[in-house]
């Protein structure tokens, strides 16, 4: 079993007197970490499957007795898929405050409904972690840095998913399964898709664009639907963890870009699924995009890993002058180069070196990568 590194940050955070919520893409192993929890906690546990009919009905519009009499003596209630269950958010409340001295660990699989659901009634009583595929660093310290080096290009094509990293072999068909039956299950789900064809489209077009400025004007042209319409689909594929957007970075040149965006999938093995694109590294003109596009996704769990809060951003002129990644915490600006090539020769623009002098800047390589995420 790999150890998942929110399990410690989890246990460290419980009987505080606030609700745990893990929320997460499908299939990254929230439901194997609250069995985890369970094991190791000597406490008592009531689990509770919200893909089962009769658990959602005994958490449907109940009462504080109902709810009282359902959890008994348990200590620790986990309540597990529960955006499937209609106004949670009231049921979640309920039980935090009426009932005492009982720990709410919930798990969620997108922020569609839940996070609406339970933001406005857990105010101020709630803990929130994310739990994302599984990261470099933990696999490092399930094996070792040479392993997971020796697996890179692996780890690139086939992407991190439990079932993928602890199934070798086998990644191609696991990543079609998920990407055909699971990952956007929510957004069918909770939402109004008149045309899910529309949002197959707009994955293939988003995945051929990772790493590369992204315009919904050219996005509605090319799928034939309007740039309304793209930009709901676009923030319905983030709210389900399947894609995040990363913002221009802006405080000193008249040319710097401002609004525009970049946007980039939570998982190489998703993208190259969507794409039916697995060929070798050394057969692919979009090995440069890859890369980045695995370091922003390694990156971003390390910082959400261990609680590192920092705005992210990427930098471009119009002039076509660009920095791949920047990170800016107390005025502190940390900036990025990807380079899947260790011997090609890096020159930073004279025009982001003069707007911020004390800029950290740093080349980013298959040489030097685990320094920059663990």
């Amino acid at each position: 079993m790999i150890q998942r590194t929110l399990f410690h940050t989890i246990k460290q955070n419980l009987f505080k007197g606030k609700a745990i919520l893990i929320f997460g893409p499908r299939q990254v192993g929230k439901t194997t970490l609250l069995n985890m929890l369970s094991e190791n906690l000597e406490k008592k546990v009531l689990y509770m499957d919200c893909d089962e009919p009769d658990i959602r009905k005994d958490l449907t519009d109940v009462t504080s007795d109902q709810l009282k009499s359902r959890i008994g003596d348990a200590e620790v209630v986990m309540i597990d898929e529960a955006q499937r269950v209609k106004n949670m958010g009231i049921t979640l409340k309920l039980i935090k405050d009426k009932i005492e001295n009982v720990q709410l660990i919930v798990t969620g699989s997108s922020a569609l409904e839940l996070s609406n659901e339970i933001g406005e009634p857990l105010t101020g009583r709630k803990y929130e972690f994310l739990l994302l595929p599984m990261s470099t660093y933990e696999l490092i310290n399930h094996s070792d840095s040479n392993t997971e080096k020796r697996l890179l290009e692996n780890r690139i094509l086939y992407g991190m998913y439990p079932d993928v990293i602890n199934n070798p072999g086998n990644e191609i068909k696991i990543l079609y399964n998920l990407v055909g039956s699971y990952l956007y299950k929510d957004i069918y789900t909770f939402q109004d898709i008149r045309k899910p064809e529309i949002i197959e489209l707009l994955l293939e077009a988003l995945a051929l664009q990772i790493g590369s400025e992204v315009s919904y004007h050219e996005l509605s042209k090319t799928i034939g639907v309007d740039q309304l319409t793209i930009r709901r689909y676009i923030d319905l594929l983030e709210k389900a963890y399947v894609i995040f957007r990363l913002r221009a970075f802006s405080r000193n040149v008249r040319n710097e870009i401002k609004k525009s965006r970049k946007i980039y999938f939570y998982d190489n093995g998703v993208r190259n699924a969507i794409l039916s694109s697995f060929n070798k590294l050394e057969l692919r003109t979009d090995k440069g995009a890859l890369w980045e596009n695995f370091l922003m996704n390694e990156r971003l769990k390390f910082l959400n890993n261990s609680y590192k809060f920092v705005n992210r951003y990427f930098w471009r002129t119009t002039q076509q002058q660009e920095i791949d990644y920047i990170e800016d915490r107390d005025d502190k600006i940390n900036a990025f180069e990807f380079k899947w090539r260790s011997n090609k020769k890096i020159k930073i623009p004279k025009t982001f070196s003069n707007a911020y002098p004390n800029a950290i800047i740093k080349t980013i390589t298959p040489e030097n990568y685990l320094e920059f995420l663990q």
